[in-house]
């Protein structure tokens, strides 16, 4: 390994990052060295922002993955180069504020029942009914369910390196059990081919994929839809906010209020300005 991306490394280990943004932001780096075919402590502000309209204008790479290109180059020429940010000449990226398309109970309901499998179709209802990210769902043990009285789902080294507590539903539990009576996992819960391996999360997001075609679902998104609309549904039902932050593993409480724009009973409930004007009917004019 070469000393500048080993240093590169170390920079990001030294500040916790996780291995998956380790792995994005030297493939970043990578790329534009490899686009001009120069080690990229070589290179101008002019170099790098042509390596960026190259992937927005010919690639047309999509907005969150040009922004992790972005995120990867700023580190490295910043933290491990210790450039100053007026010489890279990186504008910030704006974050787009995008809704997400939240699936109905009834969606729900048929995206569980196009399941191709009892494993597929858990797995399904774990990431819904514990609002899990993928990557914490697939990384789940069988040590992680806990059906005593507590009725909790352990997430080890969630978003942030976090531990936490999720709900576990009655619901949920009894079709858990079922699946551990025919499939066995010894270790991971949801097992990939073989059963000592982890399922992988592409495998995840494919599952999703295939049995939301099944139910004719058309919106939008992957496998994470579940996790919104875990919090969706629980802001619907009238849960508090801090018990959702609490559940979902939100640093900040204002990602959280974030679905009060996507309730639809809140959204409902408010009365269009239009009807509360009360207008008199109105009077025909008599014919001349």
């Amino acid at each position: 390994m070469k000393p500048l991306r080993q240093k590169m490394i170390n920079d990001m280990k030294l500040r916790r990052f996780a291995q998956k943004t380790q792995e994005a932001y030297v493939s970043a780096v990578a790329g534009l060295a490899k686009y001009h075919n120069q080690s990229p402590d070589l290179l101008d502000k002019e170099k790098i922002q042509a390596y960026l309209l190259h992937l927005m204008d010919e690639r047309r790479l999509s907005w969150s993955t040009c922004n992790v290109v972005v995120c990867g180059i700023r580190f490295f020429y910043l933290q491990t180069l210790g450039m100053e940010s007026m010489r890279l000449g990186i504008p910030p990226m704006r974050a787009q504020k995008k809704l997400p398309e939240i699936l109905s109970a009834e969606e729900i309901e048929r995206l569980f029942k196009c399941a191709t499998s009892r494993k597929n179709r858990v797995l399904l209802m774990t990431t819904y009914g514990a609002g899990l990210r993928v990557s914490e769902v697939v990384n789940l043990k069988l040590s992680d369910i806990d059906s005593s009285s507590r009725m909790m789902i352990r997430i080890s080294q969630g978003k942030g390196n976090k531990d936490r507590y999720t709900m576990l539903s009655s619901r949920l539990l009894t079709e858990l059990r079922a699946y551990y009576r025919e499939y066995k996992p010894p270790l991971w819960l949801f097992y990939g081919s073989h059963t000592g391996t982890q399922l992988s999360i592409g495998t995840a997001q494919t599952l999703y994929y295939a049995a939301k075609e099944r139910a004719g679902i058309t919106k939008q998104g992957g496998i994470h839809t579940l996790r919104h609309c875990f919090a969706t549904h629980l802001l619907e039902a009238g849960v508090d906010l801090r018990t959702i932050q609490s559940l979902m593993g939100h640093a900040s409480i204002m990602t959280t209020i974030g679905y009060l724009r996507v309730t639809s009973k809140k959204l409902s409930a408010t009365k269009s300005p239009l009807d509360l004007i009360e207008t008199p009917p109105l009077r025909r004019l008599p014919e001349k």
